[in-house]
């Protein structure tokens, strides 16, 4: 007498088995952009979450140390001109590859390393206010020094 309605909860338990219909989106960079064209980019430099993410890294590692919050201490990064070019992968390697001592091409994950670009190439267009809302999002976050890498 037990064993038909165990049968039907297991019957009804496999039943309800089948397989999620799911969209990709694009695979997480292994690699360095290839060219401003790389069909990579809009992913990030589109995406508001990216920038928003970049933004994080950008407190999360301490480029504010150098660059300070408003991102105009060593080099002017909102005012668009850019000494390396302005393209996304020329960006890209200005902050993996152009710290010196700091190689952060070496120490920070590739997929943080497009983040850090997306946003540093939307700085242009951080008004105010958008600016405090970044900066309002990590303050709860771990900054500089005092952060310890993702977990």
């Amino acid at each position: 007498m037990a064993r038909g309605p165990a049968i039907l909860l297991v019957a009804a338990c496999l039943g309800g088995c089948t397989n999620e219909a799911r969209t990709l989106g694009p695979s997480l960079p292994q690699t360095r952009p290839v060219g401003d064209d790389d069909p990579r980019i809009t992913a990030y430099q589109d995406n508001y979450n990216q920038v928003s993410q970049g933004g994080r890294y950008f407190s999360w590692y301490g480029c504010s140390g150098c660059h300070t919050e408003n991102a105009k201490g060593a080099a002017n990064l909102p005012d668009g001109r850019w000494r390396y070019g302005g393209g996304f992968a020329q960006v890209f390697g200005s902050i993996a590859d152009r710290h010196g001592r700091l190689a952060y091409g070496s120490r920070v994950p590739i997929e943080q390393l497009w983040q850090l670009t997306a946003y540093v190439r939307d700085l242009p267009q951080h008004y105010p206010e958008k600016r405090r809302r970044v900066q309002k999002d990590a303050q709860a976050e771990p900054q500089g020094l005092t952060w310890s890498g993702p977990q």
